[in-house]
This record gives C-alpha cells, sequence and structure tokens, in this order.
C-alpha cells in the first residue's frame, strides 16, 4: 500500500463530538453523542444518543468537558475510538 491511500484512508475515518460522562478509567473516558433524528411519522425532531468509550492517552478529559473523538482500531473489548482533542472545558 503506498502511502498516499494510506493518508487517504485515514482522512476517512469518522469522528464525533460529544460530552465526556466519566473518566474514572485508567486512559479511557465514556463521550455520550447526540444527535437529532427527525421522527418518520411524525416529522418533529427527537435526540437520540449513543455512548462510546474513547481512549484518552494523558488523562487530560474530565467530565463535562465537549471532545472531539475519532475511530480507530480496536484498543480492546469496548474501546474503538480515541480523544483528538478538548474542544471546551466544563464551566
Amino acid at each position: 500500500m503506498s502511502t498516499e491511500t494510506n493518508t487517504e484512508a485515514r482522512n476517512l475515518r469518522k469522528e464525533r463530538t460529544g460530552i465526556v460522562t466519566s473518566n474514572k478509567m485508567e486512559k479511557s473516558v465514556v463521550v455520550l453523542v447526540e444527535r437529532r433524528v427527525m421522527h418518520p411519522k411524525y416529522g418533529k425532531f427527537v435526540k437520540r444518543s449513543s455512548k462510546f468509550m474513547a481512549h484518552d492517552e494523558k488523562k487530560e478529559a474530565n467530565v463535562g468537558d465537549t471532545v472531539r473523538i475519532m475511530e480507530t482500531r480496536p484498543i480492546s473489548k469496548l474501546k474503538r475510538w480515541r480523544v483528538v482533542e478538548i474542544v471546551e472545558r466544563a464551566k
């Protein structure tokens, strides 16, 4: 595989922005990602949420912080995401 196709594949990785709900683990955080989906019958927007376990190497993220996470190779049984940056610190 050439380096050009390797970097293209890395750029296709999914990214999500969410709020840290737990940082009690070693080098791991739980991130809650909310999205708005239109109800198929009533047309009203409904909030849907997903929880992702993300790898936080430097243990910088705290509960309440808004973080950006990126898809990565499986790190453990449940971890397939890693923290890219802390967008906003909790107040």
